[in-house]
């Protein structure tokens, strides 16, 4: 059960009867000599058991073989397996379009075998033989997607028809041939196509305008995230702080050889239906490291390991939160203090949970600023990236002004005035316009399917009565079940219908504050702890300001991107972890660019970890721009393609970097 490379296979055996699905386990498990080998799922498995044999088939790697019948033949992912047995085949072929789609599906690597056993010198044998190697023919020719439409060859029970025929009438040669004949008729390459493309959702292609804005957002999207690095970051030291054990192996991949009992429970304390496992075989943050062998459990959030560690952390330490914090903003050349909040909030639609609540559709964290002044802004995605925690020498610096008059107001009340006028409203505009787009093209299809399926069955009701109106009655479906199917799918319409109008109903929920903290600038803390010779005021008045050599470097980085044609945009008030992004005209792709200003001669760059989190997202499309400015006079930018090579420390808000080693990769702009 092992590959050339040494990593082992693992077996899917589908079985209908209960009797011959133990019987066959009984006999892997003792050929393999391992009880655990094998897991076994059929009607009479409990859901959580279920759950914990699909989970270790996953991601176990002492479980080889699972064997099953058609419990899990439907809505299960499979995909750590690419091997599949049908012991015995189903009568009814759209089953198996449902198993082989449990491994040949979307995150499967591996090419995926099938073995369909069938009875060899039988009538009902010959049939489904023949009906199988039409199916290898068509699939070569069509690359491998006759499964998706199986189900629709035959519709009804006309596949068991023919093999109960074979069955009864199968030594008659017309009989037999007739049966192959409406086989091959049915499996034919033209019906196969039109099924698929009638298989499809939606036929409408997007304008080229709504694709680039499309193609815009998501390389934004990519270049923001938190993701990997920092979850990466946060779960190793959480998860070995509250007891579990993780071990790197192959780049980027870990196993997990033991999980705390205490995350194990989290799962139930939290309502998660999937189980969290003992251990786990391979584990990793990145989507680009899935695939094995072995597979790897994808830890973002939604996964319940990683729900669970986040969730019993929280209730360990959830009052540190709101204990508030004193933070150090090193890049704030400024005097002011600012308070920072964050808040949680969410967008709901018409839905009802379960609960009675209504079904919340997007959530998000924001984070909001107040200063002395009473200026309320927008603090931008995750400004704590930048951050760290005063020392204790820093604080007692600036102690009387962490207890100044102002921090006394109703600082929280602002925040959630701005919140709600603000936030709020940008957060609900941005849903709906992507919901009611998603929603109306939706409504469209189902409107289009069922009012045809409900013309279909009107038209059959009215001629089975005409046919038992002239004496033919007596077949399997009568004119008043015909009628009831046509009912059934109008109810089912109006039901639909009734639900895409929920979901269109969206609003915003009230914003909660979750946590505060004071954020002290770097430039306050460095003028009150130098010495009284070199202070701001004594400087030479020929020294141009930090922010005035920050904004000559952008205009020369601005300058430099429209010289190549591209269109820049300034989007440092944003924070997001560049300071520019500038579209290729000619491609419509983004780059991100980060401007470092310094004075000649300086020898070193602070980059914070916002910064090259970013740069590690997009490495493709992100720059360092370093530009050198004397006297007023700004030199052509330096362009520094992939300058970092790996996330900082958890602990690390910043790194400090000599410029003459960037500047060994660095070149003119391009």
């Amino acid at each position: 059960m092992t590959d050339a490379a040494g990593n082992r296979r693992k077996l899917i055996i589908f079985t209908e009867p209960r009797d011959t699905l133990e019987y066959l386990a009984a006999k892997i498990r003792t050929r393999l000599g391992r009880h655990e080998a094998v897991v076994v799922i059929h009607g009479g498995v409990g859901r959580e058991e279920r759950r914990k044999a699909i989970e270790g088939f996953t991601h176990d790697k002492n479980v080889l073989v699972m064997i099953a019948n058609d419990a899990a033949g439907e809505g299960v992912n499979l995909q750590r397996a690419h091997l599949m047995v049908n012991y015995d085949l189903p009568w009814n072929p759209n089953r198996l379009e449902q198993r082989f789609g449990r491994i040949h599906r979307i995150g499967q690597t591996e090419v995926c075998h099938l073995w369909n056993l069938v009875a060899s010198d039988t009538r009902e044998g010959e049939v489904y033989a023949r009906l199988l190697e039409k199916l290898e023919t068509a699939r070569a020719a069509l690359g491998g997607r006759v499964y998706d439409v199986l189900g629709k060859l035959f519709q009804g029970t006309e596949l068991r028809d023919l093999l109960v025929d074979a069955i009864r009438y199968g030594e008659a040669p017309e009989v037999k041939a007739r049966l192959l004949e409406k086989v091959d008729m049915a499996v034919t390459q033209a019906r196969l196509l039109e099924l698929l493309e009638d298989r499809a959702l939606v036929r409408n292609h997007m304008a080229a305008a709504q694709v680039a804005r499309i193609r815009e957002e998501m390389e934004r999207a990519e270049a923001r995230r938190l993701q990997p690095h920092y979850i990466e970051s946060f779960f190793r030291q959480a998860f070995t702080h509250l007891g579990g054990q993780i071990h790197p192996r192959e780049n980027g991949r870990f196993e997990i050889t033991r999980v705390p009992g205490a995350i194990r429970e989290r799962d139930r304390a939290i309502g998660r239906s999937e189980p969290v496992l003992e251990r786990y075989e391979r584990v990793c943050f990145e989507k680009n490291l899935i695939s094995g062998p072995p597979v790897a459990a994808y830890l973002c959030p939604g996964h319940p390991l990683l729900d669970a560690t986040i969730d019993l952390v929280l209730e360990r330490y959830r009052d540190l939160l709101k204990c508030g914090a004193v933070l150090v903003n090193d890049a704030d050349d400024s005097d002011d203090i600012r308070a920072l909040f964050y808040l949680q909030h969410a967008v709901q639609d018409g839905r009802q949970t379960r609960g009675g609540e209504q079904q919340i559709i997007s959530e998000r964290m924001q984070f909001v600023e107040v200063d002395a002044k009473g200026q309320v802004r927008d603090g931008g995605p995750a400004p704590y990236l930048d951050y760290r925690p005063i020392t204790t020498a820093e604080k007692e610096l600036v102690s009387d002004r962490l207890k100044a008059a102002w921090l006394s107001r109703n600082l929280e009340g602002e925040v959630m005035a701005y919140a709600i006028t603000e936030l709020a409203p940008a957060h609900v505009q941005e849903v709906r316009d992507r919901r009611l787009a998603e929603i109306a093209k939706v409504e469209s299809e189902v409107i289009a399917r069922l009012k045809k399926e409900i013309n279909y069955w009107d038209h059959r009701a009215e001629d089975l009565k005409a046919q038992e109106r002239a004496g033919k009655a007596g077949g399997r479906l009568n004119a008043t079940q015909a009628a009831n199917r046509a009912n059934e799918l109008a109810d089912r319409l109006q039901r639909r219908l009734a639900e895409l109008s929920r979901e269109r109903d969206i609003s915003a929920r009230p914003p909660a504050v979750k946590g505060g903290a004071l954020v002290v600038p770097g430039g306050l803390l460095r003028r009150l702890t130098l010495p009284t010779s070199t202070q701001p005021s004594q400087l030479s008045d020929n020294s141009a300001s930090r922010a005035e050599i920050e904004l000559l470097a952008m205009q020369a980085v601005i300058d430099a991107e429209k010289a190549l044609g591209h269109l820049p945009r300034d989007v440092s008030a944003e924070r997001i972890g560049y300071d520019i992004e500038s579209k290729n005209a000619a491609t419509g792709h983004l780059r991100f660019i980060e401007v470092k200003g310094r004075i000649e001669g300086a020898d070193t760059v602070t980059i914070t970890r916002n910064e090259i989190l970013t740069a590690l997202n997009k490495p493709e499309a992100f720059i360092l721009a370093i530009v050198s400015v004397a006297d007023g006079f700004v030199h052509e930018p330096r362009y520094v393609r992939t300058p970092f090579k790996r996330e900082p420390d958890f602990g690390a808000t910043s790194v400090t970097y000599q410029i003459a080693e960037l500047m060994r990769t660095a070149g003119s702009p391009s």
